[in-house]
């Protein structure tokens, strides 16, 4: 379990890291994008479905690489209909009831590329350490079939607790909705908390 003063460390890593992807995204989409103030919890992977829902959404995946022990991965959750909100914004279109193309997903990709990029390189600053995402890979499902998935990859079967980043975007024109998820083993959690631990200290 980690205690509040660790959970208010990682909170303000989180906004750091989210406040960037948010900047970046407003400069790709040439639109105005607001930021909450990150939500962070610490919660059991069989529960995910009670924060975010189980309904179709694009998860754009990333593994951590870096100055960092063991591995994780970084998700940028976004439920469909604000996929929509952002591939129309992005391509030019307008239709809001329509199927994700092609183009949808390639959209997705660099979105999310460019969002966790700016998300990691913040954190990484902060942290003063390197830390760099590897090439997107993309799933559209309900999301707890998708974190199943993941974490049944080699190295993450002993994984129980997932720390949820819940950032809400929001746009003048779209109400859109993104959550950011870390996933990390317990040899990362507890290096950036101790990173996290020895800059306060510093303070």
């Amino acid at each position: 379990m980690l205690t509040n003063q660790q959970c208010d460390a990682l909170r303000e890593l989180g906004n750091i890291g989210a406040a960037h992807a948010a900047t970046t995204l407003s400069t790709m989409l040439m639109s105005n994008i607001e930021m909450d103030v990150p939500e962070i919890y610490l919660i059991d992977i069989s529960k995910v479905h009670e924060y975010v829902g189980d309904e179709t959404a694009a998860l754009v995946l990333f593994e951590i690489n870096g100055e960092v022990s063991g591995g994780g991965y970084v998700l940028l959750h976004i439920p469909k209909n604000s996929v929509i909100r952002l591939t129309n914004a992005m391509l030019g279109m307008t239709e809001m009831n329509r199927d994700l193309t092609e183009m949808d997903e390639s959209a997705l990709l660099e979105i999310g590329n460019i969002m966790v990029s700016a998300f990691l390189d913040a954190t990484a600053g902060l942290l003063n350490i390197i830390m760099l995402p590897s090439p997107p890979s993309l799933v559209i499902d309900m999301p707890h079939a998708a974190f199943q998935s993941i974490l049944a990859t080699e190295g993450f079967m002993d994984i129980n607790e997932v720390v949820l980043f819940r950032t809400e975007l929001k746009s003048d024109q779209h109400k859109i909705t993104s959550n950011i998820f870390l996933l990390p083993n317990q040899p990362m959690l507890q290096d950036i908390i101790r990173m996290l631990e020895e800059l306060m200290k510093s303070t």
